[in-house]
């Protein structure tokens, strides 16, 4: 069954770091551009980062320079390296494997089931 799954997310103090991965079942993440997004409650999904096949990545403003996204050819996974976090980096994290890299969401053919963050003292 082709699906992407989310993991890493849990409860962190303002200023923490927690990496969350995203493991591709029955295709290769190498092939495609990768998307994170979050959505907070009574919010709108918004794009964290993406990354294209070809490596190259984009940071929304709000993470930018404490986020990071990779990919590990080998074990078909990509990461979201969380540092610095804040409290309103709290929202439920999602994965996203398209054809093309975009910040808006749209055009990815695959999405995981997302993973809880919350950053709270």
């Amino acid at each position: 069954q082709v699906q992407l799954v989310e993991s890493g997310g849990g409860l962190v103090q303002p200023g923490g770091s927690l990496r969350l991965s995203c493991t591709a079942s029955e295709f290769t993440l190498d092939y495609y551009a990768i998307g994170w997004f979050r959505q907070a409650p009574g919010k709108e999904r918004e794009g964290v980062s993406c990354m294209s096949s070809g490596d190259s990545t984009f940071y929304a403003d709000s993470v930018k320079g404490r986020f990071t996204i990779s990919r590990d050819t080998a074990k078909n996974t990509v990461y979201l390296q969380m540092s610095s976090l804040k409290p309103e980096d709290t929202a439920v994290y999602y994965c996203a494997a398209g054809q093309w890299a975009s910040i808006s969401g749209t055009g990815y053919d695959y999405w995981g089931q997302g993973t809880q963050v919350t950053v709270s003292s």
